[in-house]
């Protein structure tokens, strides 16, 4: 079964957490990617991966930013809003490109829906404080009877590599901003303290 398939015999997902309609929050979502661009990937892609679908319309490369985390060495993220475009991308064409602080690799999305999965992930929950507290925030319930039970409401995806095609990474086009600007405040500064001096000097 694909995952476009496990997806439609999904029941809705939490409503605890409204999709981010307003146009400020999209680009607040969207900033680690110009982030990224300016060549801090090595840092941000310690929470964050940058997740390359292609367009289901367009048939584009497209990037968004999402939190992941790593279960028996294996890459896991939650799709908290299964409405947004990335998801539905990944509905129509699983093959994904992701970059994390590890590099970038060709990977199949697939929806984990057997217990022994799901079992692994609270184990992880269970040792991370943190993120008991994200997951129930979400409005997760994560007693293992529980959420065991009503698995098929929750979205988790886990990522398996792949030899087949999948899209073009984003790339750190932007990498010279951060040494223009580092350049362009020490010329800056320098113009202040010359001008200071003639100042005490006049």
């Amino acid at each position: 079964m694909n995952i476009a398939d496990q997806n439609s015999q999904a029941p809705p997902a939490s409503e605890n957490l409204p999709y981010p309609s307003d146009p400020f929050m999209k680009y607040v979502f969207k900033s680690p990617l110009l982030l990224w661009r300016m060549g801090l990937g090595p840092l941000l892609g310690r929470l964050f991966m940058i997740l390359t679908t292609r367009g289901r319309k367009s048939g584009l490369a497209r990037h968004t930013p999402v939190e992941y985390f790593t279960i028996n060495g294996r890459i896991h993220a939650m799709a908290a809003w299964p409405q947004s475009d990335w998801y539905r991308n990944l509905l129509a064409n699983p093959h994904v490109t992701i970059q994390t602080s590890a590099g970038s690799q060709s990977m199949l999305a697939r929806r984990v829906t057997s217990d022994v999965e799901w079992q692994s992930m609270l184990d992880y929950i269970a040792a991370n404080p943190a993120r008991q507290r994200i997951w129930a925030g979400m409005g997760f319930d994560l007693s293992a009877d529980s959420l065991l039970q009503e698995k098929e409401r929750y979205h988790l995806l886990t990522f398996e590599p792949t030899d087949e095609p999948t899209p073009e990474p984003l790339p750190t086009d932007l990498w010279w901003v951060g040494p223009a600007l580092f350049f362009g405040w020490l010329i800056m500064r320098r113009g202040s303290k010359r001008a200071y001096r003639r100042a005490a000097a006049g």
